[in-house]
Parts: C-alpha cells; structure tokens; sequence
C-alpha cells in the first residue's frame, strides 16, 4: 500500500500570534496529543500510524504518515480542531498543508533555520529535535517519521557547522532586547523585570545585559531556576507571589514563560504603575500563548509589544544571513534528496527482497528433486546444476530488480510492487 507523509501547520507568516497562542500545545498537551498517533492507541485503528508534533512560540505543525493524503489531512485538522476545541473555520485559511517531498523540504528547511522569523536562529534544531524524541518517547512515530526527522536533523547540524547561518542570526528574544534598546534608547540605569527563567528568558536577560541595564530580576515558578540565572547576571530572584512588588520597581518587562494562562493582568500593571506614576513601563512578551494581557496596552505609561512586533528589527540583520541562505538551500536540496531516494525505494526494496526469497524457495526445492533424480551424480556434476540454477534465478529476476528500483525513484513504484505482488502471490505489506 502508498505511504504518505503529510504535514499540516501554521506558523508566523500565516497566523497571527492571537490564533497561534489558541492552537499551541503545552508539555501536558503534547503528551496527550500524541496518544493519537501510533500503530496501536487508545483510540483503535488509526488512519495516522505514526506522528510528531512541533510547537514553538512561531508555528504548530503536525507531521503524520497516512494511506491517503486527502484522507489524513481532514483527519489532522479534525484532530487538531478537537484538541484545542478551535473550530476548523477559525484557523482554516490560516492553514499550509504539504505532503511527500514538499512536506520534506519544509521540515528540512525549519530544522536548517530557513523559515524562522530569525533566519538561521539556533534555537529552532534543538525544538525540532526535542519535538521528535517527545513522539518517540510516546511511541507515536515509526520508520518513516523516525528517518525523516533524523535526516532533517543531520540536515540543520549540517547548516550550522559547514556555513555560517547561525553566526549571524540574531535569536528571538535577543531581537527583544534589541527592540527594547532602540524604543527607549541608552538603558544604563534601566531596571528589568523577566518572568521565565526557560531558554528564552536566560537568553533576552543576557541581551539585555550586555546592553548596560544596571539590574535584572528574575521571577521564575520554580525559584531555584530563577535564583540560578539572577546569579549569572548578579541579578536578584524573585517568587512569583513576589511579582507584584517586582514589577513596580521595573522600567522594562520581559515575560518569557511556557504557562497555559495570561500572567501579567492589567490589574497587576495598574497597582504597579500607581507606585510610580511618572516612570513608563515597556513590557516585551515573547511568550506563545502571550503571558500578557493585550488589554495591557491601553494603560496610560505603559508600551506593550508582542512577538510579531519584532519582525522590524529582525529584517534589520538580514544582510550577513541571506549571504549564506544559498549554501544552506545546498545542504536542504541534497538531504531532501537522500531521503526521498530512501522513501521513495522502501517499498520496492521490500518486494524485490519477498520476490527474491520466494525464487530462491523454489529454486532450493526444485535442486533438491532434480539432484535426487540424477542419482549418484559427480560432485563436478552437480556444481554445474546449481551453478545453472543459480544463473537462472538471477538473470530471470535483474531486469524486474532494475525496473521496480527505477520506478521507485520515479514515484510510482508503488503500482509496479502492487502487481508483483498480485501476480506472484506474494503477502500483501501494510
């Protein structure tokens, strides 16, 4: 039977950050997501066999393995819809949906950063690789989605050793920190406040650092991990019941958590502003699902940006990695390529091996007959009847070998195993 890889996503480009935070899943979400996936779940047979989930602050994309594209598409995003209980025509149009090879291609290119916001970031190959060991864990993937995601990541180590993409890009909430210095200017003196102590807030809380501001509090859930990043930035930590106080003592506001739910209320940001009525506030949220009230924004004295405000300064920094866009599109285009020859020979490769052992079968059982007819033959004697056999076996099965090899690679291979297997009576592959 075909195998198709299908993939269904949406990332920055074609949904805002107010339906990506709707359709993003938590650590929680994605362990009870992939319990769909898999040869055998709770749910039964399955049209999807095998599943990885990639959800970042920028995109969600779903990659499955299905019979039939159109039929595991509509079963993705059902699923999907489910899930988040977001109604399909409220995310619909903000859909790509890919299959086969350019289903590749787009999963090889987000491990190699070429579809990030910030083109080469070095974050994305650590998101796509934890990404497929959370389905692997969960035993939602299988042969395929176990190569295809090996091979993009081959791919993006590949991209940040042989080129010069990562060098040169500037990471997510280092172009936070960026926006933040060109809206307010020199920020010695400046008090930050960052909520989440995870990769992204250790990240901005560095920019930010280096930048000049005279302190830096950390508010994190777990306190040991936020006294542990105050410490390498002789920063102060803070419990989150202490946020109130921090956040009044802040000029600048990073939040940067993995929580489910908004954190920073205009409650909070009203009684914090009361404590210092003629000092503004600038709160940056590069969380997805935002940690910030949008309706923040409205207070008097406070300037609040999400992440889909940080494409300006992002676009700023282009110039030295599109210097390096065309090498990496190299490495893409040569490991897309070693694993649709793979994927595309799988099937055939199975049958030419089930065609081969039944002739052989046959072969061993008529050698056995015709030895035993010819009674007390020599030995040289018999050599030339095996040897002949053998030469049979082989010329009969080189040029059905060679053609199923070469329609494999063309894409239709999986017509000609049908018929082999029809015609030959050989076990039908699932």
């Amino acid at each position: 039977m075909e195998t198709n890889i299908i993939l269904i996503g949406v990332n920055h480009t074609t949904a805002p950050v107010a339906l990506r935070e709707r359709l993003a899943m938590s650590s929680s979400g994605l362990t009870d997501a992939l319990t769909h996936f898999g040869q055998s779940n709770a749910h039964g047979p399955t049209l999807l066999p095998e599943g990885v989930i990639l959800s970042t602050c920028n995109r969600l994309e779903m990659y499955a393995i299905s019979e039939d594209v159109r039929r595991g598409c509509d079963a993705v995003v059902h699923f999907l819809s489910q899930n988040r209980q977001v109604p399909v025509e409220e995310f619909a149009s903000s859909l790509y949906i890919k299959s086969n090879a350019h289903a590749v291609t787009h999963l090889t290119r987000v491990a190699c950063g070429l579809d990030s916001m910030v083109v080469g970031e070095p974050q994305i190959l650590g998101q796509v690789t934890e990404a497929y060991q959370t389905a692997l864990c969960h035993h939602a993937t299988g042969p395929v989605l176990n190569t295809l995601f090996r091979n993009a990541i081959q791919a993006g180590k590949r991209a940040r050793s042989e080129t010069a993409i990562s060098q040169h890009a500037t990471s997510v909430p280092s172009a936070a920190a960026a926006l933040v210095e060109q809206k307010m200017g020199l920020l010695n003196g400046r008090v930050v406040l960052v909520i989440g102590a995870g990769d992204m807030g250790r990240i901005a809380a560095h920019a930010l650092a280096a930048r000049g501001v005279s302190s830096i509090v950390v508010a994190n859930r777990s306190y040991d991990r936020g006294l542990k990043l105050a410490r390498e930035l002789n920063g102060e930590a803070v419990t989150f019941d202490h946020q109130a106080e921090a956040l009044a003592r802040a000029d600048i506001v990073i939040t940067a958590t993995d929580a489910p739910h908004v954190i920073v209320t205009p409650e909070k940001v009203r009684m914090a502003k009361a404590q210092r009525p003629e000092r503004p506030m600038f709160i940056v949220d590069i969380a997805v699902p935002r940690d910030t009230d949008p309706a923040v924004a409205s207070i008097p004295g406070v300037r609040l940006f999400d992440i889909d405000d940080l494409r300006d300064v992002v676009n700023g920094n282009l110039v030295a990695r599109q210097r390096e866009v065309p090498r990496v599109e190299a490495i893409v285009a040569e490991e897309v390529s070693t694993f649709m020859t793979w994927f595309l020979a799988r099937g055939a490769v199975a049958t030419i091996i089930d065609f081969r052992q039944q002739a052989e079968a046959i072969k061993t059982q008529e050698l056995d007959k015709a030895l035993r007819c010819l009674g007390d033959a020599s030995d040289r004697e018999q050599q030339i009847v095996r040897t002949l056999a053998h030469r049979l076996v082989n010329k009969l099965l080189h040029e059905p070998t060679i053609r199923l090899k070469q329609h494999a690679t063309q894409g239709d291979g999986h017509l000609y195993t049908d018929v082999v297997r029809e015609l030959f009576g050989l076990e039908v592959k699932a």
